[in-house]
């Protein structure tokens, strides 16, 4: 989704609703002894006081959604989404064993419709990203802004240097369990398939998160949120909302097929003009291969969508920075989804057998 450049944040609509911002969302927390180590002199460091002081922000604004529910002058739609998250909450914990300890007991309301833009980048002519480093994380292939004009300065600097630049909204974070991470205003304004999806998908960080494997962490997060909030709604009766979890995670097994294609094809072309000598040969050939993919985005796969945008598949953008930020969530879906058959469909098992799989390797 491509992003004007306004001078206040942006609204977010249609897919954008979808990303998540996951392990920088940690940065916000080790700010607040990293800062001191890296000093606010550097450029780490000013950023990582920046993000502590507004984590502070929505930390100093949390209200408890048990008294919200229970205030008659909280709107309908407000309360009923802020049931919806508890009992996805206690859903993920008790049937998940995703712990939650009191993450999202609380909401926050923000005072803008965009809580951070998220910037990844990658080189025009490789399909290699840029990456952060960051305490704790490690190294991470995105890095989150909480300051419009920071974040578009830091876009303008990727282009540049060279670099294809991709920046969008972010409607939630996770901490990794490291605060009580509320629910925030920019959460609840999805449906109820993506609350219970987002609740589900965070928590799943407290669960497993390993260190320098952002595409593995979100991608695996995504399978649990999408099969979870499925799983959350049937027991509950809700056979309309199960059916939307299970249409648009196969949306994304789809797209996730559909990215990897083009992330090979775009491989074996830059792979053809190596060297400094090839680099106008291989942005040719990545141009003749974005053509083929958008192409086949429109004429194939955008016409078996039914959950994302109208329009999406001539619009979405296909250049490095923006495939290697899907890819970021949607690399082997279709695997996990093996895994949960081979495990009877049992979504607790399988997290457990995922997780056990992933440390040996």
């Amino acid at each position: 989704m491509a992003l004007a450049r306004p001078a206040k944040p942006l609204p977010l609509s249609g897919a954008a609703m979808r990303v998540r911002w996951g392990s920088v969302g940690l940065a916000i927390l080790v700010a607040l002894g990293g800062a001191a180590v890296l000093t606010a002199a550097t450029r780490t460091g000013r950023y990582l006081v920046r993000a502590a002081w507004e984590e502070g922000k929505i930390l100093r604004r949390r209200r408890a959604i048990a008294d919200l529910v229970s205030d008659p002058r909280t709107d309908a739609a407000t309360r009923g989404k802020l049931q919806l998250v508890l009992a996805a909450r206690a859903y993920a914990m008790d049937s998940l064993g995703l712990p939650a300890r009191n993450a999202f007991t609380q909401y926050t309301r923000l005072p803008s419709d965009t809580l951070v833009l998220v910037l990844s980048g990658a080189a025009r002519d490789t399909l290699a990203p840029v990456t952060w480093w960051f305490p704790v994380v490690g190294r991470v292939p995105y890095k989150g802004f909480f300051d419009v004009r920071e974040a578009v300065r830091e876009e303008d600097r990727l282009r540049a240097r060279g670099f294809d630049a991709y920046l969008r909204p972010a409607s939630a974070f996770s901490t990794l369990g490291w605060f009580n991470d509320p629910v925030l205003s920019t959460t609840l304004r999805a449906d109820s398939a993506d609350v219970a999806n987002t609740v589900v998908h965070e928590l799943t960080h407290n669960r497993y998160y390993a260190r320098n494997a952002a595409i593995f962490n979100e991608s695996f997060a995504s399978f649990v949120g999408a099969r979870g909030a499925a799983a959350f709604f049937r027991a509950r009766g809700d056979t309309a909302n199960a059916g939307r979890c299970d249409r648009r995670w196969e949306d994304d097994k789809q797209l996730s097929v559909f990215w990897m294609r083009l992330s090979d094809a775009l491989e074996t072309a830059y792979a053809a003009h190596p060297g400094a000598a090839g680099k106008a040969d291989r942005l040719a050939a990545r141009d003749r291969v974005t053509a083929w993919a958008r192409r086949q985005l429109v004429d194939s796969v955008g016409p078996q969508l039914t959950t994302y945008p109208a329009g999406y598949a001539s619009r979405v953008r296909l250049d490095n920075a923006a495939l290697l930020a899907r890819r970021i969530y949607m690399t082997g879906l279709g695997s996990f989804d093996a895994t949960w058959e081979r495990e009877g469909r049992d979504l607790r098992r399988t997290i457990g057998a995922v997780i056990a799989e992933h440390e040996r390797r």
